[in-house]
């Protein structure tokens, strides 16, 4: 029986590694500050020992972007993703501005309640951005950094902020659109990769959670990490910079400038890889994490 928080689209998907993944998610009552009623947060915790390894997901995305890197890293560390404020299938309220400072808000009460020891932060895309501003806000939370093609230096283009009814929507619904429209076409392809299938079922579940258009048009409206890059410079952290070389999402020069920016960093660039390693290459991905682990889990 799968989760019954979750859209009634979950049970069109049949891969049974993927089904397992998404039995083990959890929803904890998370009291904090942002508003009177808890909120309803969904996350995954599996393994033993070590410093916690914490998953942040990107935009719109949610911990299900991480079913093939998450249980490789808990084979041999307890291991943990999140579905951030806005995102995923945490729960959407109404009376919350959707913003990274409600994100690193809740983000740190997740923590405090469920972890409350340092940890090893792995940002991917926009969740590398969250990784960096949350280590710079409590950096005795944060032991060290992945940052696996993370948001930094490329943000949210500058008008997104300046957007109004309808245009807000129509721009938010495009994201759905897209994903909507990749299944139909797969459906109708024979020969489509399982795989690939299974990766846009996985990419669009959370869009039909509530209040999702509503949370989303919230988070754009505020710019997102736009004013990150100048603050980028103070983390002091040792961080693993990943970065698959074929990103067609962020330029490759910002790997190099998170590199340079960095003062306690190393950068491995992966070949034949995309904007999404966890997904792509997630057996690498892991093995570069756990040793870059094994060297500073001290």
């Amino acid at each position: 029986m799968l989760p019954n928080f979750l859209p009634s689209q979950v049970n069109q998907i049949t891969d049974p590694k993927a089904i397992a993944f998404i039995n083990s998610i959890e929803r904890i009552a998370l009291v904090t500050s942002l508003s009177q009623q808890p909120i309803l947060t969904t996350y995954i915790h599996k393994g033993l020992g070590g410093t916690p390894i914490l998953l942040l997901h990107g935009f719109d995305s949610s911990i299900l972007e991480f079913r093939l890197l998450l249980p490789l890293l808990a084979a041999h560390n307890q291991t943990w993703a999140v579905d951030l404020l806005g995102f995923g299938f945490t729960q959407r309220q109404k009376e919350i501005k959707y913003s990274p400072h409600t994100i690193k808000i809740h983000l740190y009460e997740f923590w405090a309640t469920l972890i409350n020891q340092p940890i090893v932060l792995v940002g991917t895309s926009m969740g590398g951005a969250t990784a960096i501003d949350f280590t710079l806000t409590y950096p005795e939370v944060v032991k060290s950094l992945v940052l696996i093609n993370s948001l930094g230096y490329t943000g949210a283009p500058t008008f997104s902020k300046y957007l109004f009814p309808p245009f807000d929507f129509l721009a938010v619904e495009y994201l759905r659109q897209r994903h909507i429209f990749a299944l139909n076409i797969g459906s109708i392809v024979a020969n489509l990769a399982p795989e690939i299938l299974l990766a846009i079922q996985c990419a669009m579940l959370h869009q039909e959670m509530p209040l999702w258009h509503d949370a989303m048009i919230s988070y754009v409206k505020t710019g997102g990490y736009s004013d990150l890059a100048n603050r980028i410079a103070q983390v002091y952290k040792p961080t693993l910079i990943l970065w698959g070389e074929a990103d067609d999402m962020l330029p490759s020069e910002d790997a190099e400038k998170f590199r340079q920016a960095l003062a306690n960093s190393q950068l491995i660039k992966l070949k034949n890889c995309g904007h999404a390693p966890q997904i792509e290459q997630p057996q690498i991905t892991s093995q570069h994490i756990l040793h870059f682990l094994s060297l500073h889990d001290f």
